[in-house]
């Protein structure tokens, strides 16, 4: 379906348009143009909607008790509601450009108001990662950047990830959605692989969405201990993390 008619609510200029259809149950989020930017099932919003989005959550294998989360990239704040939702021990901080994207998410995707715990901030992600303030403070930062184009992440510079990786914390992981143009996915991985101590990622999903796991300090896998998580976080959290396991198990064998 195409993309809804423009609310002026939503269409500061200066950014492009937040806008929104529905289908079967389930409202998408568009910047102005066709590309699904986000979605959320309007009966059940405390989910994840999206395959990739939640392998985005592939970090609750590493990182049970997260103490400060991250999102850079609002999209429909499926991750940031998931995450305020499911770790009430956490602090949750959402970075996002574009003022039409916070709106629409406040007003049709459920967004909480900021809060002791919430934080919803309105800059350029690269400021964010390159300010000193936030160096050491993140345990996950999860990255999904991308315009109204969706030729490719936005940020992709080494010195983009260098910066995601100082924000980091002693074990800390970044998730990162790599989508676009197909040069795009290298280019990613090897200024990925410059900055973090080790870098996996997983088979593409729907749509040529890959998942990447990037750890700060690389850990030691034990696949048994993962597969017990697994079956924690799929309990818990209602996640398909047995196939997140398979799919690394895959990745370490074809690069062996």
């Amino acid at each position: 379906m195409p993309p809804s008619t423009i609310d002026p609510r939503f269409a500061q200029p200066g950014h492009p348009p937040a806008t929104i259809d529905e289908f079967e149950g389930v409202r998408f989020l568009h910047l102005g143009t066709s590309w699904v930017q986000g979605a959320m099932r309007i009966a059940r919003p405390d989910t994840i909607e999206l395959e990739y989005v939640q392998m985005m959550m592939m970090w609750t294998l590493f990182q049970r008790a997260p103490r400060h989360i991250a999102q850079l990239g609002l999209g429909s704040a499926a991750l940031t509601r998931f995450c305020y939702g499911r770790f009430p021990d956490a602090r949750v901080t959402a970075v996002e450009l574009n003022p039409n994207v916070i709106a629409i998410c406040r007003a049709l995707f459920g967004l909480p108001e900021d809060d002791e715990r919430l934080a919803v901030r309105e800059m350029n992600a690269l400021d964010f990662v390159l300010d000193p303030a936030n160096h050491g403070t993140l345990d996950v930062l999860q990255v999904d950047l991308y315009d109204q184009d969706a030729r490719g992440p936005v940020l992709d510079s080494v010195e983009f990830y260098q910066g995601c990786r100082d924000c980091l914390a002693p074990g800390g992981i970044m998730t990162a959605n790599v989508f676009g143009d197909f040069g795009n996915y290298d280019k990613n991985f090897l200024h990925m692989e410059q900055a973090f101590d080790a870098v996996v990622w997983l088979p593409e999903v729907h749509d040529a969405n890959i998942v990447v796991l990037a750890f700060r300090d690389a850990p030691d896998i034990d696949f048994s201990v993962l597969y017990e998580r697994a079956g924690q976080i799929k309990r818990r959290l209602n996640l398909p993390a047995r196939d997140w396991v398979n799919g690394l198990k895959e990745w370490m064998r074809d690069h062996a």
